[in-house]
């Protein structure tokens, strides 16, 4: 999550399977640290380049074979360069307030919550076909 005064950059995705206003991220290169991951997903999705990103949560869930899949949240609020779209979506600033308001990714509600909060862990799980959300 990039912050400046009382806005916070989103994206609004074009992908079909997982489309709406979410936070720029991705993938770890292989021989690639955490954070130098975050530095280069937000530059190659955003055109900034974010400075000392800071981890603030995980968000994990099961998969088909009893696997976790983890993601590690990182906010900052130093960057230099300018705004640009990418193939991922498109790029804005929204006020922090409206946040929320907008067609938001499914589940981001309960991640801006990690992000926001003292809570530092967002886990889905399936229990029996269903899907669920614990915050700690």
């Amino acid at each position: 999550m990039l912050t400046h005064q009382d806005k916070v950059l989103i994206e609004k995705r074009k992908n079909k399977n997982w489309s709406g206003v979410t936070f720029p991220g991705g993938h770890v290169e292989p021989k690639e640290s955490f954070v130098d991951s975050v530095i280069r997903e937000v530059y190659e999705e955003t055109g900034l380049t974010i400075q000392d990103p800071i981890l603030c949560g995980i968000k994990q869930f099961t998969t088909d074979e009893d696997g976790r899949y983890i993601v590690l949240l990182y906010k900052a609020s130093k960057f230099t360069g300018q705004i640009k779209s990418s193939s991922e979506g498109e790029i804005l600033w929204v006020n922090q307030k409206n946040l929320l308001s907008a067609n938001l990714a499914a589940r981001f509600e309960e991640l801006y919550e990690v992000f926001t909060s003292q809570n530092s862990e967002l886990y889905y799980f399936e229990d029996n076909g269903d899907w669920h959300t614990e915050i700690k």
